[in-house]
């Protein structure tokens, strides 16, 4: 695996090697607000393959779709509600996950062939910058299932997943996962509460439903 720190790197070049990267059907680790993260190009379904495999992870289980904006995440959707919009209007860019309806033949390998998708935006500005250039990332936090999320605490890239690329860029922020929230329908439904609390959900959404 090829190791850039970020620190000794101009963001352009940093860009420029995670775009070159993706656009190779490789996979690269990269710095979140939350936790580091692994992905690849959402239509490669060899390199999503790859990712499942370095994780070790459930391909039951979706990986969730980064982007820099909204505008990067609209070919990807089928349907916004207005919990949705609101969800993006008052939570993005943020330690959230917004599960919507996903557009029918797009993502559908990465979304396990769910008719949802989980979108995230991540506030991170290097993290901003590497997607607006490389595109949107089909993606997952960067550790072997099982074991613990990796901050960046420690330079000791050993307990990573294998990937092609990794961006090491110090410790994350907020040093915890995200929030994800399903917002298909008229009210949010929290399926796993992180960075973002419930009260702050309900302040900005409204009261939460439950999972069907």
């Amino acid at each position: 695996m090829r190791v850039i720190r970020a620190a000794q790197r101009s963001d352009a070049d940093l860009v420029s090697e995670v775009a070159a990267c993706i656009r190779s059907g490789g996979t690269v680790i990269f710095p979140t607000e939350t936790v580091y993260g692994i992905g690849c190009d959402p239509d490669s379904e060899q390199a999503i393959r790859a990712v499942y495999e370095a994780k070790g992870r459930s391909t039951h289980k979706p990986l969730a779709l980064h982007v820099a904006d909204a505008s990067q995440a609209e070919p990807f959707i089928s349907e916004l509600t207005e919990c949705a919009k609101r969800a993006m209007r008052e939570l993005w860019p943020g330690p959230v996950a917004l599960i919507v309806r996903r557009q029918p033949g797009r993502y559908a390998r990465a979304a396990c062939d769910l008719p949802t998708i989980s979108l995230r935006c991540p506030d991170h500005e290097l993290c901003r910058k590497l997607l607006r250039g490389a595109g949107p990332l089909a993606a997952t936090s960067a550790n072997i299932s099982g074991s613990a999320a990796f901050t960046g605490d420690s330079d000791n890239l050993a307990a990573l997943p294998q990937a092609s690329l990794a961006i090491f860029a110090g410790p994350t922020p907020l040093r915890v996962e995200s929030t994800i929230v399903d917002c298909t329908g008229s009210a949010p439904v929290i399926i796993r509460e992180g960075a973002i609390s419930s009260a702050v959900i309900t302040e900005k959404l409204g009261t939460p439903g439950r999972v069907q």
